[in-house]
């Protein structure tokens, strides 16, 4: 709700997801410039906040790489955020001590789909949080992209048995 408050949009309409799926944000897109320390303000709030909301994390990661040069564009991105955010204030995560220690990946990625610089985007969901990650190199295909996520699920799986976690399966992917 502070960061609502902070952008004067307390009183906005909600929207049901935090980034449009059909529209694509480029560096370079023609709309004209906006303010940029009030865009950079928003991401930051935003990246703060992403820490206990996962599931805008994928949106402001995307919005931060605008923050050198944003547009209206970009600016009507974020505050599609707040909107979601809007909507979706009374949600709620449950984190019980009881939960299962069975770690399931979901993992995804879109080859060379970032239409500025063709790197790769993959992401991947983990039981127990998110993650996402542009690539600073062009993957030679989805598989090695989606490969990321095996390879930190075997981290991840080895650091829980340095912690002495023990898992109750073996990962699904």
């Amino acid at each position: 709700m502070d960061v609502l408050q902070k952008f004067s949009m307390q009183e906005c309409h909600g929207d049901f997801t935090p980034l449009s799926s059909t529209s694509s944000l480029r560096l370079n897109n023609g709309s004209s410039s906006t303010d940029a320390s009030q865009y950079r303000s928003a991401i930051g709030k935003l990246q703060y906040l992403a820490f206990t909301r996962p599931d805008i994390c994928f949106a402001v990661n995307k919005l931060s790489q605008f923050m050198h040069q944003p547009s209206h564009t970009h600016w009507k991105a974020v505050k599609r955020i707040l909107w979601y955010l809007k909507s979706t204030i009374h949600h709620e995560r449950l984190f019980r001590r009881d939960s299962t220690t069975t770690i399931n990946v979901y993992p995804d990625a879109d080859w060379a789909g970032d239409q500025d610089d063709r790197t790769s985007t993959s992401a991947y969901v983990i039981y127990l949080g998110w993650s996402s990650k542009k690539h600073r190199t062009v993957a030679r295909s989805s598989t090695e992209a989606e490969y990321r996520a095996v390879a930190k699920t075997s981290w991840l799986t080895n650091l829980f048995k340095e912690l002495r976690i023990s898992l109750e399966d073996v990962p699904t992917i």
